[in-house]
């Protein structure tokens, strides 16, 4: 039987089927459709806007190294006049992060782009290995997933930038979905889906990749041959995730539309009027000053748990009870330092006041 021809160009030999279409192509126009799609989502979302400065979570993994390469290349055959930044942080995991960051100041080498990494050790005075020494394995992602998030603002705005874009993937969102749809989580099963997020104390995040495979993020680093870290987190292994992952994985196979239509519906779910005015309004961290929907954002009160050695009663809901029982906060306990948003983003008076 003669080798197929590409079902898009005619010409070339097809050396791959794309995963989402089921189609057999070429590679090259596996590149061309791959970028097309994702350039789709930046323009019918209109994410960026000329002369954005826009940070790119940067992990060393396959989604954020293509991510690197993808926005370099739209940014400079479509002429968005983005400035890029990869933004990485060092969770302190051995063994495991400090390998991964090796290929981000690779890659910062690569695509020419400035790198900040930020620590959790710098920003909290814990490293992931110290917190798991003391937690296990149990909660430990609740920690990490918290401090994450955080420390992204802050590099962010220590770099100075408009906007984050992170990895995420259709796969991603669509196990996000079914993890909210199995925990009962309301307020985030309505968010969840959204390619752009932003609040009046953070910094715009987006995810250009919401509709990408993971196979065919995949499959693109393996045909441009990018300089990635495939290793998986050393604490993740009892993640939660790792039960809707699976799940999704028997679903994409039995139909591989699955993680697209997953997306779709929770896009399509919306919350009841009286559910909304039962969610928590945001406000600020009295403590660090970071958007929070309690007087104490969650990364203040896991910090306290670990600072006491109550790391444990921090996470659950009434974390806030079980440490105020234990008595006033120490005065030598770390605290996380006070968050400012990027000048950029300041309100006129603040910024002009800083300046």
């Amino acid at each position: 039987m003669p080798p197929r021809t590409c079902a898009l160009c005619n010409e070339a030999r097809a050396i791959l089927k794309r995963p989402k279409t089921g189609q057999q192509i070429c590679k090259d126009c596996f590149f061309y459709v791959f970028e097309t799609e994702v350039h789709n989502t930046i323009t019918e979302a209109r994410l960026f806007k000329r002369g954005d400065r826009v940070a790119i979570g940067a992990s060393g993994g396959k989604d954020s190294t293509v991510l690197a390469h993808v926005m370099k290349t739209l940014n400079e055959r479509y002429d968005y006049g983005l400035e890029l930044f990869l933004l990485s942080i060092d969770e302190g995991i051995t063994g495991y992060r400090d390998d991964s960051l090796e290929t981000v100041k690779r890659n910062q080498q690569q695509y020419d782009m400035p790198l900040k990494i930020l620590s959790y050790d710098e920003l909290y005075g814990w490293t992931m290995d110290a917190i798991v020494s003391q937690v296990g394995k149990k909660n430990n992602c609740t920690f990490c997933g918290v401090f994450r998030r955080q420390a992204l603002d802050r590099g962010a705005a220590i770099l100075n930038v408009d906007h984050i874009v992170t990895g995420h993937n259709a796969d991603d969102i669509a196990e996000t979905v079914l993890m909210n749809i199995m925990r009962g989580d309301i307020a985030r099963l309505g968010r969840c889906t959204s390619i752009c997020t932003q609040g009046e104390d953070t910094i715009k995040r987006s995810k250009p990749f919401k509709y990408a495979y993971e196979k065919e993020i995949v499959m693109y680093a393996y045909f441009k041959k990018l300089d990635y870290f495939s290793t998986e987190c050393i604490y993740s292994p009892d993640a939660y995730r790792g039960h809707a992952r699976a799940f999704l994985k028997d679903l994409e196979a039995a139909r591989p539309s699955a993680i697209i239509d997953i997306i779709h519906s929770g896009e399509a779910f919306e919350i009841k009027e009286d559910v909304k005015a039962t969610q928590k309004i945001q406000q600020t961290c009295k403590r660090c000053g970071y958007m929070s929907s309690n007087a104490l954002c969650k990364a203040c009160t896991l910090l306290e748990g670990l600072e006491r050695g109550m790391a444990q009663a921090a996470v659950t809901d009434r974390a806030r009870k079980k440490l105020d029982a234990n008595g006033p906060l120490p005065e030598n306990i770390r605290q996380i330092p006070l968050f400012k948003l990027p000048q950029s983003l300041q309100p006129v008076g603040v910024a002009e006041h800083h300046s």
